[in-house]
């Protein structure tokens, strides 16, 4: 007999909708174990213990290396000598699993999460159709599509005709711009018509959800500035002896800047200057952990060659990054109360973020907490990570209708 005595909340058939969280992606790829612990997946099994139904999710096979949105394959921490260094665990991703659609095979899925889904594209028709151009599809969810040529991730949920729903969307309309050093897409803007403004997709998104009855719970986004991905490695980790700090102060010379043993600001190749893109970055910037990938790495972090503007943000992109996301949680937040739908506030999870990801500045590599809550990618949630949040949606879900739904057994979870 089911636990659950509250005939207001349906978990018979529960939907997640989001982005690379939702998905399980983690490490910088999506891959099997990821997916298993997504925290999708924990809310499925706690709701199972309440009258809940079955939850299909779009698995990549088990052996898989992953496949990330560059078409990586996952990081690990690979030993060379004594220091553990990040490293893609193949030289390319499995992109075999963008081969051939898998919803005919095992579809349709209650985990309708797709990496580097923004807002604003769940209700469009058509993003997983390949015709439209690299740039203007969504490999992800072709993959999983009723129909890859005119489905909408929206589409595919309503036609299952969801009891209860999940959504937590949002970081890409403007993580897209900020993981890009500012280089890359634009950020949604808050007005504007369905498939273009934020307030709009997300108020149309909601409410041909729960239009059938459905009931839910929305997230809203954390402080993606404040995740190890932008605050690991510190702007003034360039540490240089005398000799050093002489030779880069003639090398830099026609740019005005000196150097000085111990700790100096790392050198940018700032693009967005007026005056001259060679400086050295300011307290406050942010340089992005993804660096560490990058092949030239040793070369930028040394300053014998200024990193590129792609791995940094100036104040001005960090104010219109987080003016974004504070926009965006007042508009969730008065979505949340006007549905009646539980609120989950994951803005106020991220201010509690530890320091659990240091740089090491003699092996130019970032050190990671056995306990982190975050995976090697340094922006993703690991395994740990995930059963938190599922802990805090399920709080949320239990505070608004009433229910009692287990939380999640923390103890069970370590780093993947």
């Amino acid at each position: 007999m089911p636990l659950n005595k509250h005939k207001h909340i349906d978990l018979s058939r529960y939907i997640a909708l989001g982005d690379s969280i939702t998905s399980g992606y983690t490490d910088g790829a999506l891959f099997y174990e990821g997916q298993v612990h997504s925290f999708a997946t924990l809310l499925a099994e706690q709701f199972k213990l309440v009258g809940g139904g079955d939850f299909k999710q779009p698995f990549i096979k088990s052996n898989s290396v992953g496949v990330g949105f560059y078409g990586n394959s996952r990081i690990i921490l690979k030993k060379v000598g004594s220091v553990e260094m990040p490293s893609y665990i193949a030289p390319q991703g499995d992109l075999s699993v963008f081969s051939e659609n898998i919803f005919e095979s095992e579809g349709p899925f209650n985990n309708l999460s797709v990496p580097s889904a923004k807002l604003i594209s769940m209700v469009l028709s058509g993003i997983g159709n390949p015709q439209n151009g690299v740039g203007n599809y969504n490999p992800f969810f072709t993959r999983i599509a009723s129909n890859p040529l005119t489905s909408s991730i929206l589409s595919d949920a309503l036609a299952l005709h969801p009891t209860f729903f999940t959504l937590f969307i949002g970081n890409n309309d403007v993580l897209t711009f900020a993981s890009s050093g500012g280089t890359m897409d634009s950020i949604t803007p808050i007005e504007g018509d369905v498939g273009i403004g934020f307030h709009k997709s997300l108020d149309a998104l909601v409410s041909l959800l729960t239009e059938e009855g459905a009931e839910g719970a929305i997230a809203n986004l954390g402080d993606i500035t404040t995740v190890p991905y932008f605050t690991v490695i510190p702007y003034d980790g360039l540490i240089l002896n005398q000799s050093q700090a002489n030779q880069l102060t003639i090398k830099y010379k026609d740019f005005g800047l000196q150097f000085h043993e111990g700790r100096n600001a790392f050198v940018i190749n700032d693009s967005t200057t007026d005056r001259q893109s060679i400086r050295q970055i300011k307290k406050g910037e942010l340089l992005i952990l993804e660096i560490q990938l990058d092949p030239y790495k040793d070369k930028y972090l040394t300053a014998e060659i200024p990193i590129p503007k792609k791995y940094m943000l100036t104040h001005i992109e960090i104010a219109n990054v987080q003016k974004a996301i504070a926009s965006y949680n007042e508009c969730i937040e008065y979505v949340a109360k006007e549905k009646k739908i539980a609120f989950v506030d994951v803005h106020a999870f991220t201010k509690t973020f530890r320091e659990e990801i240091t740089f090491d500045e003699s092996s130019l590599f970032a050190r990671y907490d056995e306990n982190s809550i975050f995976s090697f990618d340094g922006l993703h949630l690991n395994s740990l990570g995930q059963a938190f949040l599922a802990n805090i949606f399920i709080k949320a879900i239990n505070k608004r209708y009433a229910s009692e739904i287990p939380l999640v057994s923390i103890s069970n979870y370590k780093r993947i």
